[in-house]
């Protein structure tokens, strides 16, 4: 949703409202980072998460001090960003970066539906490790009574994204300078196993 907090400010051309662009950013990212604040002392921590519908999902310790005070409701804001090249021109002002990115505007709220704590839980581990969860045993009621789940509602959100190549300076296209695009990506290597696996068979979704 375009709210005077997510609306862009400079090139308002790379910036998308619609869930049809943010989501799928949401989903391909595997972690965000939430910043808050707390007397006026900022704060801002990188955390696991999942996306179900228009809901973000979090899980941390009940001891946990950050869980404590975003539970209460403060505002937060909630980003991420995926690079995808590193854009060279012949000029370092006009370097760049090809990315995506969402903020999201919003305030935690506490799950205590256990059914939905536990789908979330199973969301979150499934978004960095598709498969992991039915691989795992069981997780206890002592596990769940020291875990926290905490929603943010998505609404107030904004993505932006840049493509393409270098925006060089008319005058410096003649220079002998290299100028174009390096991309990046997020590769998973070959698993390595822990003392305790090392005769046990590599599962299939890994």
């Amino acid at each position: 949703m375009q709210t005077t907090r997510t609306t862009s400010s400079r090139l308002a051309k790379r910036t998308h409202y619609d869930e049809a662009t943010i989501h799928p950013i949401l989903d391909e990212a595997l972690f965000c980072t939430i910043s808050y604040a707390v007397d006026g002392q900022p704060f801002s921590l990188p955390m696991a998460f999942a996306r179900r519908g228009n809901k973000l999902y979090i899980h941390g310790s009940v001891g946990s001090h950050f869980v404590r005070e975003i539970q209460k409701g403060n505002p937060v804001c909630i980003s991420v960003m995926l690079v995808d090249g590193l854009v060279l021109a012949k000029s370092a002002f006009s370097h760049s970066v090809n990315y995506r990115s969402v903020v999201i505007f919003s305030r935690a709220e506490i799950v205590t539906d256990e059914a939905e704590r536990m789908e979330a839980l199973v969301l979150i581990t499934d978004h960095l490790i598709p498969g992991r969860w039915a691989d795992l045993r069981p997780t206890t009621a002592s596990e769940m009574r020291k875990t926290v789940v905490l929603a943010f509602d998505i609404t107030e959100a904004s993505a932006k994204v840049r493509t393409g190549g270098p925006n060089d300076e008319p005058e410096d296209l003649a220079l002998p300078t290299w100028a174009g695009v390096i991309p990046m990506q997020t590769v998973r290597l070959a698993p390595e196993p822990a003392a305790s696996s090392l005769e046990t068979p590599l599962p299939d979704y890994l």
